[in-house]
């Protein structure tokens, strides 16, 4: 019913056109999936205690689902893992370039927590769809995900449906059962949700959402972006936050960077 994580770039392609998700390994180094984990549980504390973000995202319910966001100003690592050559080779494959990073953030599944609800990502844009996916979400586990501690679940093959029985959801789901450091790969039509963390331990993972160059992302990154990330950005980073453009968002005809 679902993918096996795999190293094999051929694979995830088929895999991401079967399945509409693929599970990709040896993407991040060790060093990197610590400072990433570590750096994302410090600003979920760091939240709590400046009072941030008590507004929960309207896809989230439930106590113990915690929303991190404005994950590229908490640590360089975020900024590292938004463009690695695994991510630009596949947005390039599957929704093309320029694409945009529409949003990211980290959900921390705590012990209790309810399980989110279903949803696909492209749900903003009216149907019918066109044929190809209009997004990707790139999912990294940061801790295991387990079929106990709120690993996300989803609906293999619904990629591909037209019409979806929301009844039938709980018989076919599939949790996203994959060692930390995984890539969890999906394109915007997929069903998905978090699980339920029935375990005692916290689940961390990371996702950021890329979408076609012509939708407006969900973050605003002109607003929220401390300078330093900006200012320090390759030209493949600036693309995706929309500072260098080709066609929209122009100033004087003009890229503004």
């Amino acid at each position: 019913m679902l993918p096996e994580v795999t190293d094999n770039m051929n694979q995830v392609s088929s895999d991401l056109q079967q399945y509409g998700l693929a599970l990709v390994s040896d993407q991040l180094s060790n060093k990197q999936l610590t400072l990433a984990r570590d750096a994302t549980y410090r600003a979920a504390q760091e939240d709590i205690t400046l009072a941030r973000g008590a507004d929960r995202f309207e896809l989230d319910y439930g106590e113990g689902n915690v929303r991190v966001w404005n994950i590229l100003n908490r640590h360089k690592v975020f900024q590292q893992m938004v463009q690695l050559p695994v991510v630009l080779t596949l947005l390039k494959e599957v929704i093309g370039w320029p694409a945009l990073l529409s949003n990211i953030s980290a959900n921390i599944a705590e012990p209790g927590s309810d399980g989110g609800a279903w949803h696909q990502d492209q749900l903003y844009i009216p149907k019918p769809w066109p044929p190809r996916p209009q997004g990707m979400n790139f999912a990294w586990a940061l801790d295991e995900f387990t079929s106990d501690n709120g690993a996300t679940e989803v609906i293999p093959g619904s990629h591909l449906a037209n019409d979806l029985d929301p009844s039938s959801f709980d018989d076919v789901a599939e949790p996203l059962i994959a060692p930390a450091g995984t890539l969890i790969v999906f394109e915007s039509r997929l069903m998905h949700r978090t699980g339920c963390n029935r375990s005692n331990d916290s689940r961390a993972g990371l996702f950021g959402f890329y979408t076609r160059p012509i939708y407006r992302t969900q973050e605003n990154w002109f607003l929220s972006l401390d300078k330093e990330v900006t200012e320090s950005a390759s030209e493949e980073l600036l693309v995706l936050l929309g500072y260098k453009t080709r066609g929209f968002g122009l100033v004087y005809g003009k890229s503004p960077l």
